[in-house]
């Protein structure tokens, strides 16, 4: 049976829950270092979507993450 978070769609992602597939990334990174390393998290569906919805640019810190999530949500 898959977890809440794996069914979470992306309308249903919450903050906290996208940034769990995101612990422990290096940043500064890119869209694509951002995309891969939640790859390697197992991050559902959802997280990707929203991760390749991001604009194509450098990412300072989680709270550049966070910001850029608000404006896509």
């Amino acid at each position: 049976m898959a977890s809440a978070a794996q069914a979470a769609s992306v309308e249903e992602l919450s903050a906290s829950a996208f940034q769990k597939f995101l612990s422990g990334m290096d940043y500064p990174a890119g869209k694509q270092d951002l995309i891969s390393h939640a790859r390697k998290n197992n991050a559902p569906d959802a997280v990707i979507q929203v991760l390749e919805m991001f604009q194509d640019k450098t990412f300072q810190s989680a709270a550049d993450v966070s910001q850029e999530f608000g404006r896509i949500k």
